[in-house]
C-alpha cells in the first residue's frame, strides 16, 4: 500500500535503522513492523516514524532486539 512505500521509504532514510532488517505491512490503515532492531531506542524509532505517516491509525511493533 501507499502507507507501507512512506514508512520503508522514511526508516530507509534514517542512518542508523535498516530497511533491510524491518519488515513492514499495512492492513487497513494498521502497519505491523517485523524484524531486527538493533536497540529499544531503534525498535521506538521506528514506531514513532510509521506513526508520523499520514493514514496509519495504530502501529503493531513485533521488532526484535538484536545487537
Amino acid at each position: 500500500t501507499a502507507i507501507t512505500t512512506e514508512v520503508k521509504a522514511k526508516i530507509l532514510v534514517e542512518k542508523d535503522l535498516s530497511a533491510l532488517d524491518i519488515s513492514v505491512d499495512t492492513v487497513d490503515g494498521v502497519v505491523t513492523l517485523t524484524g531486527n532492531a538493533k536497540s529499544q531506542a531503534l525498535a521506538e524509532r521506528a514506531e514513532q516514524i510509521a506513526r508520523q505517516v499520514k493514514g496509519v491509525k495504530q502501529v503493531d511493533n513485533k521488532l526484535i532486539i538484536k545487537p
